[in-house]
């Protein structure tokens, strides 16, 4: 299993840099940050940075939008780093929640992000793309360059396109049930449209936080430190239950449910500790979605999940530990399961 850290790119941009070096060194093999232009800095700029103190960290968005750069920017955006630093990008890609919704737009629809997958590969993989008809073309693209296109899913349709066309499947949430539920779900869709259901890498991302015992007072900071994550997900639950009705069977209620008392959500807070939109969270969620308690709960719902076929797992790093999280994964989790 391999291990990533996400995290916001908040200024100053050294500490998202530092953190990533510190990931590094414990063995990381992937650092994410979030890609929300208004929210926070401009991400493939610290990519850069990041690249250039690192020496095998491979670097992207968890996740990027086809909404909110051109496609050829993107792609060639990519390519550039990888021309520079040697194939050490990965493009985690979705519909756009944050990015979109905070400059006045809404999510890109599936057929718009399955045909943004296929363009930003090609090119940044220098092959000829049609841009709004038009063929395009990298030149400068070196042979031999690569781009892996993860794609972030929860609703039955998504989660086919993902199976169907991407390398990648981003899973934002660590419920036992749940990932079994979408990577099968991923798996058929991608055997059916004829390719390896294996060849899919599987990405499992939420936060983690490690705690010195499992003692009540210390399970409870620690789910209030993670309790953010339940409402970012009700976001994308709240469009599901809106397209496809509660108890409609097209998503397990397991996923649904918990969103009854959901009032609405300000992304000033989004992906933040503290976020008061997501009261409505109940502990049960927190303990399912997250990985939250001492190093033997991480390792034990670490091994559920890598025998459901889960390849990496990537920390949410938003919280009041993130270098005490990278430390005890380094030195606990990563040496094991690693």
């Amino acid at each position: 299993m391999d291990f990533g850290l996400v995290l916001q790119a908040d200024p100053p941009a050294a500490d998202v840099i530092a953190l990533m070096r510190r990931a590094e060194e414990a063995r990381f093999t992937h650092g994410w940050t979030f890609d929300s232009a208004v929210l926070w800095q401009e991400p493939f700029v610290i990519y850069s940075q990041i690249l250039a103190r690192t020496k095998r960290l491979i670097v992207g968005p968890m996740v990027t939008n086809p909404g909110t750069r051109a496609l050829e920017v993107t792609a060639s955006t990519f390519a550039t780093l990888n021309e520079m630093y040697g194939n050490r990008t990965v493009c985690g890609i979705g519909r756009g929640d944050s990015a979109m919704r905070v400059a006045g737009r809404p999510p890109a629809s599936l057929a718009r992000l399955g045909q943004a997958m296929d363009v930003i590969r090609d090119l940044a993989e220098g092959r000829e793309a049609s841009v709004n008809g038009t063929p395009v073309r990298l030149p400068w693209v070196p042979e031999g360059a690569s781009l892996p296109m993860w794609m972030a899913a929860y609703g039955p349709r998504a989660l086919a396109l993902a199976g169907q066309r991407a390398d990648g499947f981003i899973l934002q949430l660590a419920d036992v049930f749940l990932t079994e539920w979408m990577v099968k779900t991923v798996r058929a869709a991608a055997a059916e449209a004829g390719r390896d259901p294996a060849a899919v890498t599987i990405c499992v991302a939420a936060p983690a936080y490690v705690t010195a015992d499992a003692s009540p007072a210390a399970l409870a900071h620690a789910r209030e430190q993670c309790r953010w994550f339940g409402g970012m997900v009700g976001n994308h639950v709240a469009e599901l239950v809106a397209r496809y009705g509660e108890g409609s069977g097209r998503v397990p209620d397991e996923l649904t449910a918990y969103i009854k008392k959901r009032q609405g959500y300000d992304y000033t807070h989004h992906g933040r500790a503290g976020n008061p939109d997501t009261a409505f969270v109940p502990d049960e969620i927190v303990d399912r979605f997250c990985v939250i308690g001492p190093v033997e709960a991480h390792l034990d719902k670490l091994r559920q999940l890598r025998a459901l076929g889960v390849d990496q797992f990537a920390i949410y790093d938003m919280h009041d530990a993130r270098e005490t999280v990278i430390d005890a994964y380094g030195e606990h989790i990563i040496p094991v399961l690693g």
